[in-house]
């Protein structure tokens, strides 16, 4: 999963000369947290939402509403901007811009390619629809968790069971937080024909492992163990 393949290509830049009031304009009319500002064709800075709100704060000290307005049609990007933006990599993994953007805490960041040119950006949002569509929750249907041992074949065993009753995977995520050494959570999601036959495919795959929730969509039901 790379990132080129989840960002969002139409960039919508401002210029370094541009004024403040042009950048909440274009924040606004795209519903953007932040813009990537451009000196020609060369990325120079990021200017966020939060540096307006804070350039804003600052310069309407004392000032009345038609000053105001007269004074952010003259301050301009490339003197509240943030230099040196964090980047993303086009051929990093989404994995890893997640890691960046919790490390510096930032909701979104260029992507640019080995030149170093401007390529899209990424945000938390296109992150969300990631897990969406990773997670396939919008099919629906169930999801079981359960703390598995950690050996080859015990993901297997599972899923087995599950298309035996007819259920048909839609993903299959694991984690090693929070458990034992030699285990680890394993989350089954799967849609099929298998209501009637739900209670003898929970006990088959409690013989397994012990279950720590049902999650079934389609009836709103939600069973913690």
């Amino acid at each position: 999963m790379l990132v080129k393949n989840w960002m969002s290509k139409d960039v919508i830049t401002i210029d370094v000369n541009d004024c403040l009031e042009d950048a909440v304009n274009l924040l606004l009319e795209n519903d953007n947290r932040s813009l990537p500002v451009m000196d020609n064709d060369k990325l120079v800075g990021i200017v966020s939402d939060r540096d307006l709100k804070m350039a804003s704060v600052s310069d309407a000290t004392a000032l009345d509403a038609h000053d105001f307005i007269h004074l952010t049609s003259k301050i301009k990007v490339k003197f509240i901007m943030t230099r040196n933006p964090i980047t993303i990599p086009f051929d990093f993994t989404v994995e890893e811009t997640a890691l960046v953007l919790l490390k510096h805490k930032i909701s979104g960041a260029p992507v640019v390619n080995h030149e170093g040119k401007i390529v899209g950006t990424i945000t938390q949002t296109d992150l969300f629809r990631l897990i969406i569509s990773l997670t396939g929750v919008e099919m629906e249907g169930l999801q079981f968790g359960f703390q598995i041992e950690d050996r080859p074949g015990s993901i297997k065993d599972f899923a087995d069971i599950i298309r035996h009753f007819g259920g048909h995977i839609v993903s299959i995520l694991t984690s090693y937080e929070n458990v034992p050494a030699g285990y680890r959570n394993l989350y089954i999601r799967f849609t099929g024909k298998h209501r009637d036959r739900l209670p003898e495919l929970k006990a088959a795959l409690k013989e397994k492992a012990p279950l720590l929730y049902m999650v079934n969509h389609c009836e709103n039901i939600r069973e913690i163990y």
